[in-house]
């Protein structure tokens, strides 16, 4: 799946100049977690969230820093805290280096930037313009979709065939091959595995087959002595 299949297409807008009390309320209003911040003609500027308004003065969360950290820091650090903490424009706390995809932006990438920079949100432009966002409850939205149908009738011998293809495929460290059976979509799971975390990801392995509806798992855990032995 792309960003353009997930993302929201109804954008929410902020200028520099918005007050960080219409930028509160908006973002309280939409239920959104970031809004991008563009100048009128429409392009991105940079992007302001929810965590640019924890630490106000007007609420009383402010950083405090430690007396260790107050004597380390640096004069540029304790402006902008001052300034985060202090400022009514959206110019003022917004961060201007933002993290953007495209409309083409497979999720996976999407996924990976949200983990690499800590953000919950990412615009999506063209041309320089935003056009939709995602959010991490966009990727749990194109999640949804993918969920299995409940009356899919695959055969018994086609989900061990799958279960078994998706064994060899991935290599987990066996001690001797394991065994799948399968009665009327119920898969059981026999044979000698190295270990819990092995024995686990087998359980998972099965149920994310097509016609599964339920997983029994009699796979043995040896001993650490003789998983090690073999």
């Amino acid at each position: 799946m792309l960003a353009k299949d997930v993302m929201t297409r109804q954008v929410h807008t902020v200028t520099p100049a918005t007050s960080i009390f219409d930028l509160a309320q908006l973002l309280l209003g939409a239920q959104v977690s970031a809004v991008p911040v563009v100048d009128a003609d429409g392009t991105l500027l940079g992007i302001v969230s929810e965590a640019d308004l924890v630490h106000r003065v007007e609420l009383g969360t402010e950083r405090e820093r430690s007396w260790l950290l107050r004597l380390v820091s640096n004069d540029a650090s304790r402006v902008a805290d001052y300034i985060k903490s202090h400022a009514r424009r959206v110019a003022d706390i917004m961060t201007a280096s933002v993290v953007t995809v495209a409309e083409d932006t497979p999720l996976a990438e999407i996924a990976r930037l949200m983990d690499k920079h800590h953000v919950k949100c990412i615009p999506v432009v063209r041309d320089g313009r935003p056009v939709g966002t995602v959010s991490r409850a966009n990727l749990l939205q194109g999640l949804l979709a993918h969920r299995p149908a409940q009356d899919v009738q695959v055969t018994d011998e086609a989900i061990r065939s799958a279960i078994a293809d998706e064994f060899a495929k991935n290599h987990w460290p066996w001690i001797w091959p394991a065994n799948v059976v399968v009665e009327q979509g119920v898969v059981h799971l026999w044979g000698y595995v190295h270990n819990e975390t092995v024995k686990k990801v087998c359980g998972i392995a099965a149920e994310q087959v097509a016609g599964v509806k339920r997983v029994e798992n009699h796979l043995v855990v040896l001993p650490e002595v003789l998983a090690f032995g073999v």
